[in-house]
């Protein structure tokens, strides 16, 4: 069983239950994406890291190879993972389609231009499928704001594209309530990436209030520079200490 946690029987479960409708885009992020959007090195890939939501990156693949004790979370787990890691190449397409299509809200400098986007997609999506297959304990079903683990149990927590990208159907009490149930199970930073919505539109007035409402829960935040632009004006980040 994983060290961390031991899951239940996988329930059934289908693939838009993120939130509701239109669905929650799944998307497939590389290792080189996420030393990029939360500014890290391949050293600070070590000790149990938790990705929430993990969605089909190759994150948790590839970090584990570096050493790390790695979990991603995500309620698209719940299916059988040979459906998952089916479901996660069809969604390369997807992903790479929606972006394509508004192309114009896009810096494509990281990837060169979309069909090196699309190309990199699917490299992960790759990786994914078959990690989810060989290592299913490392892909738990579960959802924010309540994770089955124990206080302090993450040396780093990572977040991308939920918190604030769904603002328009996932509101300040949601955020809330994510922000403070990934600072409990971290014992070290949580960084959430990006700060604008799934349009690119800043959200200025949510993050600040956020912030307020978090400090009044003890939780301390700071908003970071990242060397990374994809979304028009995605190049910060939020960490709690």
């Amino acid at each position: 069983p994983h060290p961390i946690f031991t899951p239940a029987a996988r329930p059934e479960g289908t693939f838009n239950s993120r939130g509701a409708e239109p669905p929650y885009l799944i998307t497939a992020r590389s290792l080189a994406e996420y030393l990029a959007m939360f500014g890290l090195a391949e050293k600070d890939i070590r000790g149990r890291i938790l990705d929430c939501p993990g969605g089909a990156a190759s994150f948790t693949a590839q970090a584990c190879e570096l050493g790390a004790e790695v979990v991603a979370v995500d309620p698209i787990y719940a299916a059988p993972a040979a459906e998952v890691a089916k479901h996660a190449l069809a969604e390369a397409g997807r992903s790479s389609a929606w972006t394509t299509a508004s192309a114009a809200r896009y810096v494509w400098d990281f990837y060169g231009d979309a069909a090196g986007h699309h190309d990199s997609r699917r490299a992960a999506a790759q990786r994914f499928a078959t990690d989810i297959v060989a290592h299913p304990l490392r892909y738990i079903a579960a959802s924010l704001p309540a994770l089955p683990f124990a206080d302090n149990t993450f040396d780093l927590v990572l977040s991308s594209h939920l918190l604030f990208t769904y603002a328009d159907r996932l509101d300040l009490a949601f955020h809330v309530a994510a922000l403070t149930e990934l600072a409990r199970v971290s014992a070290g930073d949580v960084r959430v990436y990006p700060l604008v919505d799934h349009a690119g539109d800043r959200l200025d007035d949510l993050v600040a209030e956020l912030r307020t409402e978090l400090s009044r829960n003890g939780i301390t935040s700071d908003i970071r520079p990242v060397e990374f632009e994809f979304q028009r004006g995605s190049n910060t980040m939020l960490v709690l200490e």
